[in-house]
């Protein structure tokens, strides 16, 4: 193994081991202590499952592999998320919190991640346009199999509308959605990816290793992190909640937004760096995919986890849940619409940062209502400005796709 990576590994591992010696004899400590030993150890092992999953598509191509490193790239938000909607399942106390983890980590994707993502590859593409003479390019051109994507996105953010009008996640509901996001690897194993894979930081170490030594590597790099992340997740979920009321803090508010921030931090960090490389393309496309994920496995899993925890076949849902959902759906749709064009405007970039920052400001439900509706209004704006697109977007569920095109940024615009 390489001494940078040999170096990277052993970092992130004597991170979690506090967490795994505590889990392992049983010792309890104050919620807060517990929040952070936990929650670095989640967070450590998120770092490790990011570099295996990423260097694995050097070796496995394919739906199965999709499939596999899907699940496997998601499991930190998953655990800690599942945890809440199974103990819900016999305290209903805990179906709030279930809701909440998966709201804040949607939103934290689409309104933090996004734009984070496209404003970097955009400052990029102007150093590079500058040393060229040419003017800065003002979008990110989105790869055309991304399209398959964007299109399952829409089709979820409108059936997520379901769940608030109902004020509940039924079972069956779920079950479809599982089924749904089925259909998406599926569909995405078909693509045919002409283009050579791009790697970076820790995963590209792995990846250039023998193949003998990689495939050992990452074997264990997931092993291990997955162990990491299943002995921590319940203690870090009960952490945030017992941590808000000792600290006089929201505990909604910390398993909405810390919990996600924890796991989704390799993911954004990994999303950056390629977009700092000049694949702006592929970082954002990633996040699209996550988005996908979060709508169709992650929403589907919950009343299924609440039913196996002895609930009923529904996961109830309250007042703030329902708003939350609505926040949530309009928000997707927005950014749907953004880039029915497969163009993605610094503009546009910032207004969904913008309004991701509001929502911290504004915590009434009038307002919250308000919000939904601004994000409604402007998703109806940017579907009529892309409105030539539509039809392709939504039919490219039930179509074949082509050839992968390759993921790279948007060329300077002379």
């Amino acid at each position: 193994m390489p001494s940078a990576l040999l170096k990277r590994v052993f970092i992130c591992l004597a991170i979690a081991a506090p967490a795994v010696v505590l889990r392992i004899t049983g010792v309890h400590t104050a919620p807060v202590l517990d929040l952070v030993v936990f929650g670095a150890a989640v967070v450590a092992a998120a770092f490790l499952l990011a570099w295996a999953a990423e260097a694995a598509q050097k070796d496995i191509s394919g739906a199965l592999a999709i499939a596999l490193l899907a699940l496997i790239a998601v499991l930190p938000e998953y655990a800690v998320d599942l945890y809440y909607a199974f103990k819900s399942g016999s305290d209903l106390a805990y179906a709030p919190f279930a809701a909440a983890n998966m709201t804040g980590s949607n939103r934290l994707l689409l309104g933090f991640g996004w734009p984070l993502v496209v404003l970097v590859a955009l400052l990029v593409a102007r150093g590079v346009a500058r040393r060229h003479g040419a003017a800065a390019p003002a979008s990110l051109v989105l790869a055309r199999d991304n399209r398959l994507d964007v299109g399952f996105l829409a089709l979820l953010g409108i059936a997520a509308f379901f769940i608030p009008l109902y004020g509940a996640i039924p079972l069956w509901f779920g079950v479809a959605l599982i089924v749904a996001f089925a259909l998406y690897l599926w569909r995405a194993g078909q693509v045919v990816d002409d283009g050579e894979d791009e790697f970076v930081g820790a995963a590209a170490l792995i990846a250039s290793m023998p193949r003998r030594k990689r495939r050992t590597v990452v074997i264990a790099l997931f092993v291990g992190s997955a162990a990491v992340i299943l002995l921590s997740a319940e203690r870090f979920a009960e952490a945030l909640v017992d941590s808000g009321s000792a600290l006089g803090i929201d505990s909604y508010f910390l398993v909405q937004w810390l919990a996600p921030l924890a796991s989704e931090s390799p993911e954004f960090i990994i999303a950056v760096m390629f977009a700092l490389r000049g694949l702006g393309s592929a970082a954002i496309g990633t996040l699209i995919a996550s988005k996908v994920n979060q709508w169709s496995l992650l929403v589907g899993s919950l009343p299924a986890a609440h039913w196996a925890g002895g609930g009923s076949t529904e996961l109830p849902l309250d007042s703030r849940q329902v708003e939350e959902f609505v926040l949530t759906a309009t928000q997707t749709l927005l950014g749907v619409a953004i880039i029915l064009s497969l163009r993605f405007h610094w503009r546009w970039a910032a207004a969904l940062a913008a309004l991701f920052a509001v929502q911290f400001a504004v915590t009434s439900t009038d307002g919250r209502y308000v919000l939904s509706a601004v994000q409604a209004c402007l998703a109806l704006v940017a579907l009529w400005i892309n409105r030539s697109h539509l039809t392709a977007t939504l039919t490219a569920p039930f179509r074949r796709p082509g050839p992968a095109a390759p993921a790279v940024s948007a060329p300077p615009q002379r």
